[in-house]
């Protein structure tokens, strides 16, 4: 009997010991982390009235202006109020014609042909991607920096400067994932934060680091065709408002995001994991939308030349013609 219970003591401490080594080795896993870095980017963006509807800004603060403008202000009486403006086109288009005092520069280095300025006009071929630039700059000090409207095309006639002509017309309303008016979006989805991998931990190095990375990789779009002949491979925002939906369409498939910020959650809308396009009109409000996309952790392109690409024949307004080349004098 002796025997018989040493054997059954035995048994239950062995138990006793399995259990605890098991409680030990196996322990319940920790709850998901947040994404901290982007928390934490989004926190210093809101707090520092940095949110993308204050990078668009609106009226005399929007991102963009014209080259009426610019030309008159830098011609005018008084030097002290002059535009320093920063042309991004290629070196031998620059050299064959630009804007009396502009500087040359790549996308890579606006940052670095900025320093030293507070009111600065960015100017490219078609104004997208002096859109792009400007989302950098003015999160990255330079608040009040503009794009010019329509680039080189909208500053000058002159002959090669016109890059919007060719590159308007209706590939929408002829193909067949174009959906015609009244359009028919497609529902709008919660995706949660996109997650953001930096070695900065705090807030405004996280955005020097995210700025870098945007102006370094160039300015990332793509073609209309490429998203007409697959929508189905991307996620596409159409940025207009609803009225406008209903009166020219959607690109099938496309939801429409607007507005679209940190503190509204909006952004949550976008998807995480897929190729984000954003279209609007000309291509340039969507160049500034998908670059500050891209600095807080989206896989985000701007469809190229807009609407004016898809739907020109149909336009009422947002319209390119070459009506809207100023024939502004330029230097060589």
């Amino acid at each position: 009997m002796k025997n018989l219970f040493k054997v059954l003591f035995a048994v239950v401490l062995f138990g006793a010991l399995f259990t605890t080594s098991c409680e030990k080795d196996d322990p319940d896993p920790d709850p998901v982390e947040e994404n901290k870095n982007f928390a934490t980017l989004k926190t210093y963006l809101k707090s520092n009235s940095m949110d993308l509807t204050d990078v668009l800004g609106t009226g005399p603060t929007s991102f963009i202006t014209t080259a009426a403008n610019v030309y008159g202000i830098n011609t005018d009486a008084d030097a002290n109020n002059d535009y320093f403006i920063i042309d991004l086109r290629a070196a031998a288009d620059y050299t064959t014609g630009h804007i009396e005092n502009s500087v040359n520069s790549t996308l890579g280095d606006v940052l670095t042909k900025a320093d030293g300025h507070t009111k600065i006009a960015v100017l490219c071929y078609t104004g997208q991607t002096a859109c792009y630039a400007v989302t950098a700059l003015r999160l990255s000090g330079y608040p009040t920096a503009q794009a010019i409207k329509w680039g080189m095309s909208g500053w000058s006639g002159v002959d090669g400067t016109d890059k919007w002509t060719a590159n308007t017309g209706d590939a929408g309303a002829s193909s067949s994932n174009w959906e015609a008016a009244p359009g028919n979006l497609g529902t709008i989805t919660n995706y949660g934060d996109p997650v953001l991998s930096t070695t900065a931990t705090d807030g405004a190095g996280i955005l020097k680091e995210q700025v870098s990375s945007l102006i370094a990789g160039g300015f990332k779009a793509v073609g209309n065709a490429d998203v007409l002949d697959n929508p189905s491979g991307y996620f596409i925002n159409n940025f207009w408002e609803a009225t406008d939906v209903e009166h020219y369409g959607n690109i099938k498939g496309a939801v429409r995001i607007k507005p679209l910020t940190l503190a509204g959650d909006e952004y949550k809308n976008y998807s995480t994991d897929a190729k984000v396009v954003t279209y609007c009109w000309t291509g340039q409000t969507s160049a500034l939308v998908t670059a500050y996309m891209r600095i807080i952790g989206y896989n985000a392109f701007s469809l190229k030349f807009g609407a004016n690409g898809m739907v020109y024949s149909a336009l009422g307004s947002h319209k390119w013609s070459s009506s809207a080349a100023s024939d502004l004098p330029v230097v060589n």
